[in-house]
C-alpha cells in the first residue's frame, strides 16, 4: 500500500520518527549545524491527531505508545527504520509530491500516525519533554531542508509597504504607462521608470494597520527600517537579512548617530529582535503584544537529514541563527497585490511586500 502527500508534510513526519529513533537532539549553531557535543535527552514527543493526542516515550530501546484507547510498545530501530526510508525519499524526489516508501504506511498504521501534519490550532507542529517524561512540554515548529519550507514571514497583502510617488506629479496615461511595463523584473524596472520620469519614491506608511501596529511594537521607527531594507532587496538585488542589515547600516535611513549604529549595533539588535518575533509568533494580520506563542522553538533538519533544536531559552544562539539563515523573497506581485502605482486620496503610492524565507544551501 502506498498514498501521496506533499514533502513538507514528509518532512515533518521524518523529524519526529528521527528524534524518537535517536533518542535526543543536538543543539543547533548559529550557522545552521548541529553541535554534536551538546545533545538533549528526549523523554516523550506529544502529537496531536485528528481523533486526539498521542504521547510516544522514549522507554530504553522501545517506544511506548499511549493514548485515547491505546497503550502499546514499539522498537525503536522500527522508528530508525522508517526514518531512513522517508529520508532517502524525501532526497531523491524532484516533485512537490512525494509517494510513500513501501513498509510505511504500515508502520505509521501501527504506531497510530493517521494526519501526516500535526492537527494543532497553535502553530506547533509537535511539543516535546525533555530528560524525563514529568518535564515540561516544549511547542516545536518543523523546518526541514529536505523538503521545501514555510517563509518565516509569509508576504501577502497584509505585509505589504507604501510608498508615495512625489516629485513630478504624473498624470494618468504616464502611471498607465508604469503599471504596463512588463519584465522578468517588473518591480525594480517600474522603480526605475518612475525615477527617470522624475518621480521620487518616499516611504509613507505600512499598508495594513494591524502589521504597522505589530512592527511598531519593535520600534517606532521599525517599519520605516523594513521598508528601507524592502526597497534596497529589489534596487541593489541584496537578499540575505544579514547583508541587507550591513547595508542599512550604511545607509542609515533612520539617521541615526554613527555611535549608536557601531558600537550599539543598532539596526542589528532591530533586525534580530524582529526575526524572534517572527519566530515566536508575530503575523502580519494578527494582533501582537509582545507576549510569545506556544511556539518555543524550532527543530531544523539540515540536508542530510540531521535534526538540531533552537530555544528561545539560548535566545544569543536562536537569534543568529535566524540572522544568518534567512532572506528576503520576491512573491507573487499580482496575488500579493504589490510593485504598481495605485491612486489613493489624490496621490499616487507604490507598494512593496515583505517577504522572509530561508537561504539556499
Amino acid at each position: 500500500m502506498s498514498f501521496e502527500a506533499t514533502k513538507r508534510e514528509w518532512g515533518e513526519l521524518h523529524s519526529f520518527l528521527r528524534i524518537l529513533a535517536d533518542g535526543s537532539i543536538a543543539a543547533g549553531t548559529p550557522d545552521g549545524t548541529a553541535c554534536e557535543e551538546r545533545r538533549y535527552k528526549v523523554a516523550v514527543i506529544q502529537r496531536e491527531e485528528h481523533d486526539g493526542t498521542r504521547r510516544y516515550l522514549v522507554d530504553g530501546e522501545n517506544i511506548r505508545i499511549s493514548g485515547e484507547r491505546m497503550d502499546k510498545t514499539v522498537p525503536r530501530e522500527d522508528f530508525r527504520t522508517a526514518a531512513d526510508l522517508i529520508g532517502e525519499a524525501l532526497r531523491q524526489t524532484r516533485t512537490g509530491d512525494m509517494t510513500s516508501p513501501d513498509g510505511v504506511e504500515e508502520f505509521l498504521d501501527e504506531i497510530a500516525v493517521y494526519d501526516l501534519e500535526a492537527k494543532t490550532d497553535d502553530r506547533t507542529d509537535y511539543h516535546i519533554g525533555f530528560w524525563d517524561a514529568g518535564a515540561p512540554l516544549t511547542g516545536f515548529r518543523v523546518y526541514s531542508r529536505l523538503a521545501p519550507m514555510n517563509p518565516l514571514l509569509d508576504g501577502g497583502r497584509t505585509a505589504n509597504l507604501k510608498f508615495e510617488q512625489t516629485g513630478v506629479k504624473f498624470a494618468a496615461p504616464t502611471v498607465n504607462k508604469v503599471n504596463a511595463l512588463e519584465s522578468p523584473n517588473e518591480v525594480i524596472d517600474r522603480m526605475r521608470m518612475i525615477e527617470r520620469l522624475g518621480g521620487v519614491l518616499r516611504y509613507s506608511d505600512v499598508a495594513d494597520k494591524v502589521f504597522r501596529s505589530n512592527l511598531s511594537m519593535i520600534d517606532l521607527h521599525f517599519p520605516r527600517m523594513l521598508g528601507e531594507m524592502v526597497r534596497t532587496m529589489h534596487s541593489e538585488d541584496i537578499t540575505r537579512v544579514s547583508e541587507l542589515t550591513a547595508r542599512i547600516e550604511e545607509i542609515n535611513p533612520l539617521k541615526i548617530k554613527d555611535e549608536l549604529i557601531r558600537k550599539h549595533g543598532f539596526y542589528r539588535y532591530k533586525t534580530k529582535q524582529f526575526l524572534m518575533a517572527l519566530a515566536l509568533g508575530m503575523r502580519p494580520a494578527k494582533l501582537f503584544n509582545g507576549t510569545d506563542s506556544a511556539v518555543e522553538g524550532f527543530v531544523f533538519v539540515d540536508a542530510q537529514g540531521t535534526p538540531m533544536c533552537y530555544h528561545k531559552a539560548d535566545r544569543a544562539t536562536f537569534e543568529d541563527f535566524l540572522f544568518r539563515n534567512t532572506r528576503f523573497e520576491k512573491g507573487p506581485t499580482e496575488k500579493d497585490k504589490y510593485g504598481r502605482l495605485e491612486r489613493e486620496n489624490g496621490a499616487y503610492f507604490f507598494k512593496l511586500n515583505a517577504k522572509i524565507g530561508w537561504v539556499k544551501r
